[in-house]
């Protein structure tokens, strides 16, 4: 090995022999280089002479510092090759990986800041809590900051949310959900069966012990009576992506039956014809749900590199569509939240949904005790029961009643039953050990 020292050059063996300490291939590109370098310096004869690990070392293969002791290469020699190479930590443990060329570490460094980027793209939905806080403060500080939101916007921007779902599911997902009519059927009575009781329950201690209008109890009840809200499949997506399917069924029956269900239970609870345009509610079950949803299954089913390419996107545009969904409805009712009235009212809403989330969970408990997936069940129920069309309500509200203070609760129940809603998502999402 003496001979060997004294018939190379120095210089250019320690370049490829003092990489780093443990044995890492370089690429075919780096290798080349190192083969072709080396050879023309040593000559191929002398390398075969050489012993296996130094040659491996010479041709593409980074060794120890205990192999370039073994060389006996001095120390001074190793350390100024080493900044040489821009290698500025060496230790007999651990030793840099060298500098091969700039452009290199340019495109690592690219490489990196474009998979940060993306990497943060996926995750938007863990700002989520933070979002839902922020559009609610802003809302209620600076309602102009979403009042441009305004009704016509809102279906476009459920159907964006049923789309951004639809993309990440499958046609079987639906097909499984199908094959779950108990399910299905629970949640259907606790849209038309349960909430309308409880509607009912609230709006009678509301009017006899809180002393609220009477207009306030029929409000309560008519809220009560609507179909489920779309923002439950998000919510439900958000928490249990897997029950997405099963919650986006149960809410698109009860928005078709709606159309016969809601009149003729306003009329048995409250004595109310209500007229309900079917053609406009098929056209907007279509539009909202049908349609958005389809395409999305579509282009992940028959498109899958445009699925790829637009899901990174698809978080963040859905966390900041839902701010919207939620600052809106705050900043176009923030008279009617800020006044006294409307914060009696407040109450009686609250206990209306807060009930009925315990009560779509419970009852899912009591039904579907031995489930494999009953959390994710009770989860999906606890949604579709306690969240609904406020919008459907207020709208009916406003057409069919001479009194406006029917459409209060409905105003209300619009802001509060968004903000409950995903609240629970801000508390499922979290890790179990910090719940």
């Amino acid at each position: 090995m003496s001979d060997l020292r004294t018939s190379c050059d120095r210089q250019a063996l320690v370049m490829a022999l003092c990489a780093q300490t443990r044995p890492i291939r370089l690429n075919i590109e780096q290798r080349s280089l190192s083969h072709h370098g080396v050879c023309g310096i040593m000559g191929r004869t002398q390398i075969r002479q050489m012993p296996r690990e130094a040659r491996l070392s010479t041709l593409g293969f980074a060794p120890s510092r205990i192999l370039c002791n073994e060389l006996g290469l001095n120390n001074n020699l190793l350390e100024k090759n080493r900044k040489l190479n821009g290698v500025t930590k060496c230790s007999s443990e651990n030793v840099g990986e060298p500098n091969f060329a700039a452009d290199s570490s340019s495109e690592k460094k690219a490489t990196t800041l474009v998979e940060a980027l993306k990497n943060g793209l996926l995750n938007a939905n863990a700002y989520f809590p933070y979002a839902i806080v922020a559009s609610t403060a802003l809302a209620f500080a600076y309602p102009p900051s979403f009042t441009w939101f305004t009704t016509k916007y809102y279906a476009p921007a459920l159907g964006f949310l049923m789309f951004a779902v639809g993309v990440n599911l499958s046609i079987d997902s639906f097909r499984k959900a199908l094959d779950r009519p108990g399910v299905i059927a629970l949640g259907y009575a606790g849209q038309f069966v349960c909430k309308p009781l409880l509607g009912l329950l609230v709006a009678f201690l509301s009017v006899q012990v809180l002393h609220l209008p009477k207009a306030v109890g029929s409000g309560l009840v008519l809220v009560a009576c609507v179909s489920g809200a779309q923002l439950a499949n998000y919510a439900t997506f958000l928490v249990e992506p897997s029950m997405a399917p099963l919650s986006i069924v149960m809410t698109a029956l009860s928005t078709i039956s709606a159309v016969v269900v809601t009149p003729a239970l306003s009329l048995l609870l409250l004595g109310k014809r209500l007229p309900v345009d079917v053609p406009a509610m098929m056209a907007s079950i279509t539009q909202i749900v049908l349609v958005p949803i389809a395409g999305g299954l579509i282009i992940n089913k028959f498109l899958p590199a445009v699925s790829r390419a637009i899901r990174p996107t698809l978080p963040l545009s859905s966390v900041l569509v839902t701010c919207a969904c939620i600052g809106a409805p705050m900043s176009h009712n923030i008279d009617v939240l800020r006044s006294q009235f409307g914060l009696m009212v407040l109450l009686p809403v609250f206990a209306f949904h807060f009930l009925a989330f315990i009560a779509g969970y419970k009852a899912t408990e009591v039904v579907f005790p031995s489930e494999p997936d009953l959390d994710g069940l009770a989860k999906t129920i606890c949604f579709t029961t306690g969240m609904q069309s406020g919008l459907l309500g207020l709208a009916l509200a406003n057409r069919f009643f001479e009194d406006p203070i029917v459409g209060i609760p409905s105003a209300i129940s619009t802001v509060l039953m968004s903000l409950m809603g995903f609240g629970l998502t801000i508390v499922w999402r979290r890790p179990k050990s910090a719940v």
